[in-house]
């Protein structure tokens, strides 16, 4: 790595960091894995992150990591993941999304940049018509492992870690992961991108069975505001900006 690392994080609201309220000021796994950067080396770290909740693929492509690459001075590290609002969506083109995404790799390559890819996590273990969640993120974790691969990237595959499935790493919408879901995660990162220590393989904390009022309850609060935003075709980041548009130190 650099003696000076300035990384900046691309994508939707994993890695904006939805659903970890801490640790302050950089909440997220990408802001964990900021911070555990610089904690783990000697180098100078600075930290940015312009993704943007509800973000799809081609936003993150076009609009964010423009704006990643214009910043002044350069990038050192880019992390990338992004596609989990795409497949949630009626139509699913994975070579066509695959082919946008290389485009970009190889651009960022050409500056002279590292960048990292991430599969986004899978909800869905707990969500409705999880089952086509599941294989579609599956698809697209190849896909990704495939690009890396290809271009000797760091790769994380967040949505096949054998323990991220579990309730304990998740918000109440079952959508976004929690302060823990997102600290393995940075965990994961940090080892892949540092060649940090392997992540302490977590306990399983056993299930437990959802009550019919807690169901109905996260139907009425979570899913039926989801399907209202896609009849109406609005997006939770309508309005929303980068957190961390410009260059900050990471102490």
């Amino acid at each position: 790595m650099h003696d000076t690392i300035r990384y900046v994080a691309i994508g939707d609201s994993f890695s904006e960091g939805i659903g970890d309220a801490g640790p302050a000021p950089f909440p997220g796994w990408t802001g964990r894995l900021a911070s555990a950067m610089a904690g783990a080396s000697a180098a100078d770290v600075s930290y940015a992150n312009l993704a943007v909740r509800g973000r799809l693929l081609a936003g993150v492509l076009d609009g964010q990591l423009e704006a990643a690459l214009a910043l002044d001075p350069a990038p050192t590290l880019i992390t990338f993941c992004a596609g989990g609002n795409d497949l949630l969506r009626p139509r699913f083109d994975v070579p066509a999304l695959a082919a946008r995404l290389e485009s970009a790799v190889v651009t960022v390559r050409e500056r002279g940049i590292r960048m990292a890819l991430l599969s986004p996590a899978d909800p869905s273990a707990r969500l409705p018509l999880g089952s086509l969640v599941n294989a579609r993120g599956d698809a697209w974790a190849d896909a990704l492992g495939e690009i890396a691969q290809r271009h000797d990237l760091p790769f994380v595959d967040v949505s096949r870690d054998p323990h991220l499935r579990r309730a304990e790493f998740w918000s109440d919408d079952r959508l976004h992961m929690n302060a823990t879901g997102h600290q393995r995660v940075a965990d994961l990162a940090l080892h892949a991108v540092m060649d940090g220590p392997a992540p302490v393989e977590p306990a399983d904390a056993g299930t437990a069975r959802a009550r019919l009022g807690e169901e109905l309850r996260y139907y009425r609060e979570y899913v039926l505001p989801w399907v209202q935003r896609r009849i109406t075709r609005t997006s939770s980041g309508d309005g929303r900006s980068a957190t961390f548009p410009a260059w900050t130190p990471v102490r």
